[in-house]
């Protein structure tokens, strides 16, 4: 509980570093934010990578994954619809709510309420004797596969800010060629996976990616450069790694500090709110619909943000209509589960802000983290006394009836 509410104050203090930096540091802030940037992408590779270590799935029964798949991809589609919804016909006026421009931008921020953190639902879970129920099973497929289709779909999301020009084509070759490899070698390498391995594997991807952009940058200019994001690379880079589990104190304080640094520093990114243009480079050019909008009253943005926060979570409860063979309680359990967000819906944060994407929406955004982490010990108490309703029967022939993870 303790590292939960970490998180969430981390984000927020940098959120609070991020109105104050700019003034202060005047002309050595663009450097300064380089520098952060660079920081921000090597941790979100190394948390990514540590996400595709624990893509393990038996590829000789892939067909029994199906259902799973789909539950999870319904599960991170409707809060981000609703979200996406809500962004544009509720904060956005009206006159711009047929703009391309408007859908486009609120589809690719409000993603960030797509992802279950897995490994803080993983962890709590776990503390809480939780690991050998069917609700923990089938949440570990179902969070992973989560994360799995948001960073999939932030492949068309980023396609569509993009436009059609050739680097689209280029950005799909690589990701055929990465999800093929991935496939074909997954769980194959037997390498070492302490953290200061990990740590060097990300290095070695953001280096990648950033070499690819500066290399066409350079060729072809910075409105035809090829940017491709650190999320799948790193986390087909875990993927292909045959799982080896390190659960040493030492690894746990160095995963734990990477999560806490990469939380203050997407904090550290936002944009100001007195809505002043923020010193940084935009991938897609010019201004925004979204960082265009005008700045509201503190307290009109926090109630947006508990409303965004109930339909967030109220999209988190696709599991409740299915697993009918289970009892209510438990797809209870399973879906409040699933409430958990994290690094991964941070890391969408951190990449909207690449696009220039700002405004009420994006702090609404961050707020929104802020109070589901917050939240998130609460989620997890409550899925231990839906879970420990259960477990008479579990305990029964009902036990045997267990669908497939």
């Amino acid at each position: 509980m303790r590292k939960v509410l970490s998180f969430s104050l981390l984000l927020m203090l940098g959120l609070v570093a991020s109105q104050l930096l700019p003034g202060v540091l005047g002309e050595g802030y663009a450097a300064f934010k380089t520098g952060s940037d660079t920081l921000l992408y090597i941790c979100l590779a190394f948390i990514m990578i540590n996400v595709g270590r624990e893509f393990e799935i038996d590829k000789s029964r892939w067909k029994s994954y199906t259902a799973d798949y789909f539950i999870a991809m319904a599960t991170a589609a409707l809060p981000w619809l609703l979200i996406a919804l809500y962004y544009v016909f509720v904060l956005l006026p009206s006159d711009l709510w047929s703009s391309p421009e408007a859908w486009k931008e609120n589809l690719l921020l409000s993603r960030f309420a797509a992802p279950t953190s897995a490994g803080i639902l993983f962890t709590m879970l776990a503390a809480l004797s939780l690991k050998s129920s069917w609700i923990y099973r089938k949440i570990q497929v179902l969070a992973i596969f989560d994360d799995l289709d948001t960073i999939l779909l932030m492949i068309p999301l980023q396609i569509m800010m993009i436009g059609m020009r050739w680097q689209l084509f280029a950005v799909l070759l690589v990701v055929i060629v990465l999800l093929t490899f991935g496939w074909r070698r997954l769980g194959h390498y037997d390498v070492r996976q302490d953290w200061k391995a990990v740590l060097g594997y990300a290095v070695v991807v953001f280096a990648a990616t950033q070499m690819v952009y500066l290399v066409t940058k350079h060729l072809y200019g910075p409105e035809h450069s090829i940017h491709i994001e650190v999320l799948l690379p790193a986390f087909v880079t875990g993927m292909v790694m045959r799982h080896r589990h390190i659960d040493t104190p030492a690894e746990q304080r160095a995963s734990t500090g990477v999560s806490f640094l990469f939380m203050f520093l997407v904090g550290l990114s936002m944009p100001l709110v007195t809505g002043a243009p923020h010193p940084v480079e935009s991938l897609a050019g010019g201004h925004s619909v979204t960082g265009s909008q005008p700045v509201m009253p503190w307290g009109i943005m926090l109630l947006h943000v508990v409303a965004v926060s109930a339909l967030s979570n109220l999209g988190k409860l696709v599991p409740m209509f299915f697993y009918r063979d289970r009892r209510k309680s438990e797809r209870l359990a399973l879906s409040i589960g699933m409430f958990t967000r994290g690094e991964v819906g941070a890391g969408v944060i951190f990449i909207a802000l690449g696009y220039n994407l700002g405004g009420p929406a994006l702090i609404i955004s961050a707020l929104t983290l802020v109070l589901n982490l917050i939240l998130t010990g609460g989620f997890v108490v409550w899925v231990k006394r839906l879970a420990l309703r259960s477990a008479a029967p579990e305990e029964g022939p009902a036990a045997g009836s267990e669908t497939a993870a």
